[in-house]
């Protein structure tokens, strides 16, 4: 059992897709003290039940919370936790990399027009959004969709059962933040409203939704029995959690190698994109965070990894051992569907093969040239948005291939700082328990993390705008496809 001091800490949790973790940290400074984490199951649709469990689990392998005065949960966003009138969950929560609502993303386009809804939300809906998944619901499962009293985000229903609710529990009692609400395709992130006409067009009948708390409020309290006096933060989306996390400030942009690849910047100014490009969401200290998120992110470099029966350090050792542009040889690696472009239904595929590009170290570079050249058409995006661009961060489990690091500031055309490696979504949400307690205008300072430095060498920009060119021309193969 750890040794319990007697100064404050607090706890950020990290649910997203693949597992659950927790960071306690000294309220004051910053310093980590401990953490643990769990697992959860694969899949694009999970009964939320698994992530209570691994909350449970990895607040035990974290030493418990009993000494810590208050807690925030970051997590995935976009997932539609489907709620009964008496607090059950009514069917597996559809998860943001779940595309089979694509067809009803569409659709909900169709029927008011890009421009009306990048003005409604800030974004223009697509397969990830909530707001698609509950016009999937109601066309597909309508006996599902006609018991739904209320709707909420992962991050919002684990803060639910943190304050001791769940089934027959008090759907009044839900919570959650301005940054995980602008990710579901109703509520407005320039007046802070919801839009229950967008909200009823997609179920087909008006439904709770959580309160949207200030970023500094108390959300709630802690459920007494099983953790004592513990002040619930508002919580907030991943990506809003780890630029929080990272203490990101106007001009400052993420780019996050996870799961997915997002491209966020923090910005002054909400984005109203009609082209769907970039998604007009709020950060989690009262400014915005417009971003693109790419479908395909680190699983790229895994896909490929297997494919070659290597390691993924020693396919970041191969990528590096072939030419800038791997001779041709280039990977449109929408191995998912994708989001930026909106093409939910393709597939990746592998232009320029010959018998002088079929080495491993080729296959290993396209790799990584296709998921940056992804990366690098979120970031120009963002940048056709009014987007002011300061300063790059590499971030997420990818960013530590140290290919990825080398060839990023090329086919990103900005040199880019690397923080330390952390658990950015957990310390931003340990950074808000902290604001909570203070209550005051702006969030505690913590020392940042060390960064490494990785300049832009204008031979590398030049042979980048190369690599672009190629990776262009071939991704648009998919585009011109009927």
């Amino acid at each position: 059992m750890p040794s319990r001091t007697a100064r404050t800490l607090v706890a950020g949790v990290d649910s997203s897709t693949q597992s659950c973790k927790v960071v306690i940290r000294d309220a004051a400074t910053g310093e980590r003290v401990r953490s643990g984490r769990s697992s959860h199951p694969d899949g694009t649709e999970v009964d939320p039940e698994h992530w209570w469990t691994a909350l449970q689990a990895a607040i035990v392998d974290a030493g418990g919370l009993d000494d810590v005065a208050a807690v925030a949960v970051g997590g995935q966003q976009h997932g539609m936790v489907a709620l009964d009138a008496q607090g059950e969950v009514i069917r597996p929560a559809l998860l943001w990399n779940d595309t089979r609502s694509a067809r009803a993303a569409a659709d909900l386009v169709d029927e008011l027009g890009a421009q009306a809804w990048a003005d409604a939300t800030g974004s223009v809906p697509v397969a990830s959004y909530t707001v698609t998944k509950l016009r999937w619901l109601a066309e597909h499962e309508p006996a599902n969709a006609a018991r739904v009293a209320a709707v909420a985000l992962p991050h919002d229903w684990l803060t639910w059962r943190l304050a001791g609710h769940g089934p027959g529990g008090d759907l009044d009692a839900l919570r959650t933040d301005r940054s995980d609400a602008s990710g579901t395709g109703y509520w407005d992130p320039s007046t802070g409203d919801y839009r229950r006409d967008l909200l009823v067009r997609a179920l087909g009948h008006d439904a709770l939704l959580p309160a949207v708390c200030a970023p500094n409020a108390v959300a709630a309290q802690g459920d007494a029995r099983r953790w004592g006096h513990l002040a619930i933060g508002p919580g907030a989306g991943d990506n809003a959690g780890a630029a929080l996390g990272l203490a990101m400030s106007a001009g400052d942009v993420a780019v996050s190698i996870g799961t997915s690849g997002v491209v966020s910047a923090v910005s002054t100014v909400p984005a109203r994109d009609a082209s769907g490009l970039v998604s007009g969401f709020a950060d989690a200290t009262g400014a915005f965070l417009p971003l693109a998120c790419t479908l395909n992110g680190a699983r790229v470099g895994e896909s490929m990894a297997r494919v070659l029966g290597v390691t993924l350090p020693q396919l970041s050792d191969l990528a590096l051992q072939a030419p800038s542009g791997c001779d041709g040889l280039v990977l449109v690696p929408y191995l998912e569907g994708e989001r930026t472009p909106n093409l939910p239904e393709a597939s990746g595929s592998l232009h320029g093969l010959r018998l002088d590009t079929t080495s491993p170290a080729h296959f290993a570079r396209a790799a990584v040239e296709g998921l940056l050249c992804g990366l690098a058409d979120g970031l120009d995006a963002l940048v056709a948005t009014g987007v002011e661009i300061k300063r790059i961060l590499l971030i997420g489990g990818g960013a530590r291939a140290e290919a990825l690091r080398q060839l990023a500031p090329g086919i990103l055309g900005a040199a880019v700082d690397v923080p330390a490696p952390g658990e950015y979504v957990a310390d931003g949400a340990a950074r808000q328990a902290a604001w909570v307690l203070t209550g005051t205008d702006t969030p505690p300072e913590w020392d940042e993390p060390g960064t490494e430095h990785y300049a832009l060498d204008p031979s590398a920009q030049t042979s980048g705008q190369a690599v672009r060119a190629r990776y262009a021309a071939a991704r648009q193969h998919l585009l011109n496809r009927p």
